[in-house]
C-alpha cells in the first residue's frame, strides 16, 4: 500500500477462539501470531477454566504481551482472542480487549472486529439512561445493552442486544462454560469456524487454522449467533432478513493475508487476477515489473505474466523497522519511507520501471518512494494500482483518511500522474476488479470506490471518540 507505515487504512482487529482443548491459551496465542497484520497495537487473551476467566491483555505486539510464562497463568479449557488496530476508540490500554466485565453476577468476555456505525446515537441513548463507559471504543455498547436486557436465559439476552447494533461486527463473546461468534447481517468482515483435535476452533482468517493444523469447516453465517457449549453447537438467526450481504472487496485485495480463503475463495489467486487484468486494461512497454513490497506482490506477479515483462523485486522492504520508527520532521519521514522500502539501484539504473501496488490512499509516501526510484537512476517509473481509486471514506473498520484526504477524491488521475512524478498511471475497473473476484459483484462492499454504502452510516463517527461531531460532515 502506497501510504504503508504512515497513513494507510487499518482493518479493525483480528479474532481467535478455542472451545473445548485444554492448550487453548496456546493455541490462542498461535492463531493470534498469525493474525496479527489485523492489529499491531494491542493483543489479548482470556480463558476460562470452567469456574473464572482469566485474563491477559496489553498494548504491543503479540510476542511482546505474552512473553515470558504468561500463558502458563492463563490455562483453560478455552479462550478466545484479540488483536487490535484502532478504527473506534483511541489507542491505549483502557481499550484493550478482550474485555471482561460482570453482567449480572455472570462473568463475560467479549473481543470485536469491526466498526458500530451506529455508536454515537447508541451511545447517547445509553448515556441518557445512565450508563456510566469505561473505555471510547464501540464494543462497549454491547455490554450495556446485555446489562440492560430484562431476558433470564444468556442467549437471548446477546439475540435481543446485537439486532440493535448496526454496521460491520464480528464478535467473539465468552461466559465461563459458552462461547458465541456472532457475524453483522451483510458479512463485512470475515469470520470462519474449524475444528482441530476434537475441539472447535474461530478465526478472522483462515491462515490462522492453517498454523495450529486446525481443518476449516465454514463461514460463519452472515447474521448468524453461534452458541459453542459442551452439548454442542446451535445456530441462530435474530436479524431481519432485509440485509443485503456486503463483503468488504479490500479484504481480497489488501488486507487478509495471501494464504487464506476470504470469503470462500483465495486471497493470493484472486489478486494475481488483479494483476493480469491490469496488464489487459493498461498495457505498456517497460524493461520490468516491480511490486511494492509486500501488498503489491501478487497483483505484479500477474502483471508480469500477462504482460511478459520481467519480474524483478527492485525494492526491498525492511521487515525488521518496527512500529515505533518516530519521524519528527519531513527529513526523517522521507528518511522512514526509505528504511522500509529501498529501491536496488544496480538493478533499476537505466531501465524502465513499472511499480504494481494494491492502492494509492493520501500519495504522501508514494511520492517519496517514486522519488527513490528516479535517485537510483531509473530512467522511466510507471505505476499501476489493481484497484479504482479510493475516493469515499469507510464506516465499516477500514481505517481509510475522511474523503479530504483522499488523494483521488481531490484530483484526477493524470494530476495525480503529475503530483507523483510519474511517467503513466493506471488504475484497474471497477468492471475489472469485480471480474476477478468469484462472487457476484453485488455481494461485496466496494463503497470506498463509488460511495454506495450498503448499511446506513453515521458520518459524525469520530475514531477517538464515541461522541458526535462535525468533522465528517464538513468532508462528506
Amino acid at each position: 500500500m502506497n501510504d504503508s507505515e504512515y497513513s494507510s487504512p487499518k482493518d479493525s482487529c483480528g479474532l481467535f477462539g478455542v472451545f473445548g482443548n485444554s492448550e487453548s491459551a496456546d493455541l490462542t496465542f498461535l492463531g493470534l501470531y498469525s493474525l496479527q497484520h489485523r492489529g499491531e497495537e494491542a493483543a489479548g487473551i482470556i480463558t476460562s477454566n470452567g469456574r473464572n476467566l482469566l485474563s491477559k491483555v496489553g498494548t504491543g505486539l503479540v510476542s511482546e504481551v505474552f512473553s515470558g510464562p504468561v500463558l502458563q497463568e492463563i490455562k483453560g479449557d478455552m479462550a478466545i482472542g484479540h488483536v487490535r488496530y484502532s478504527t473506534t476508540g483511541s489507542s491505549n490500554a483502557n481499550n484493550c480487549q478482550p474485555m471482561k466485565v460482570s453482567i449480572k453476577r455472570r462473568e463475560v468476555s467479549i473481543a470485536h472486529n469491526g466498526n458500530i456505525t451506529n455508536a454515537p446515537s447508541l451511545r447517547k441513548c445509553l448515556d441518557d439512561q445512565g450508563a456510566i463507559f469505561q473505555t471510547s471504543m464501540d464494543t462497549e455498547l454491547l455490554i450495556h445493552l446485555l446489562a440492560r436486557s430484562d431476558c433470564e436465559d444468556f442467549t437471548d439476552a446477546l439475540c435481543e442486544s446485537v439486532i440493535k447494533l448496526k454496521g460491520a461486527f464480528c464478535l467473539l463473546v465468552m461466559t465461563v462454560d459458552k462461547i458465541y461468534a456472532i457475524r453483522d447481517p451483510s458479512g463485512f468482515r470475515p469470520f470462519s469456524l474449524g475444528k482441530l483435535w476434537g475441539s472447535l476452533v474461530l478465526s478472522s482468517e483462515t491462515c490462522a487454522m492453517d498454523l495450529i493444523e486446525a481443518e476449516y469447516t465454514r463461514d460463519i453465517q452472515p447474521g448468524e449467533v453461534l452458541e459453542i457449549s459442551k452439548d454442542g453447537m446451535k445456530s441462530f438467526f435474530p436479524f431481519k432478513k432485509d440485509h443485503k450481504v456486503a463483503h468488504c472487496i479490500f479484504e481480497q485485495i489488501y488486507f487478509a493475508k495471501p494464504d487464506s480463503n476470504v470469503f470462500g475463495f483465495n486471497v493470493y489467486e484472486t489478486r494475481k487476477k488483479l494483476g493480469h487484468q491490469l496488464a489487459k486494461e493498461s498495457p505498456l512497454e517497460a524493461d520490468m515489473i516491480i511490486p511494492m513490497p509486500d501488498s503489491g506482490n501478487y497483483a505484479a506477479l500477474g502483471f508480469a505474466e500477462e504482460s511478459g515483462i520481467q519480474f524483478e523485486l527492485g525494492m526491498i522492504r525492511n521487515h525488521y523497522i518496527g512500529r515505533t520508527f518516530i519521524e519528527p520532521s519531513q527529513v526523517m519521514r522521507e528518511f522512514g519511507v526509505k528504511v522500509k522500502h529501498n529501491p536496488v539501484k544496480d538493478l533499476v539504473k537505466g531501465k524502465r520501471v513499472v511499480v504494481v501496488d494494491d492502492s494509492i490512499v493520501r500519495g504522501t509516501t508514494a511520492k517519496i518512494k517514486i522519488k527513490n526510484l528516479r535517485d537510483a537512476g531509473a530512467t522511466e517509473v510507471h505505476m499501476r494500482i489493481c484497484c479504482p481509486p479510493h475516493r469515499h471514506s469507510c464506516y465499516y473498520g477500514i481505517d481509510f483518511p475522511e474523503k479530504s484526504k483522499l488523494i483521488a477524491s481531490n484530483f484526477s488521475i493524470e494530476e495525480i500522474k503529475k503530483i507523483l512524478d510519474l511517467d503513466s498511471l493506471a488504475y484497474l475497473s471497477y468492471e475489472g476488479m469485480l471480474q476477478c473476484m468469484k462472487l457476484p459483484g453485488k455481494d461485496f462492499c466496494t463503497a470506498c470506490f463509488n460511495g454506495d454504502y450498503p448499511v446506513e452510516v453515521d458520518k459524525s463517527i469520530n475514531k477517538y471518540s464515541l461522541e458526535l461531531t462535525n468533522e465528517d460532515n464538513r468532508n462528506a
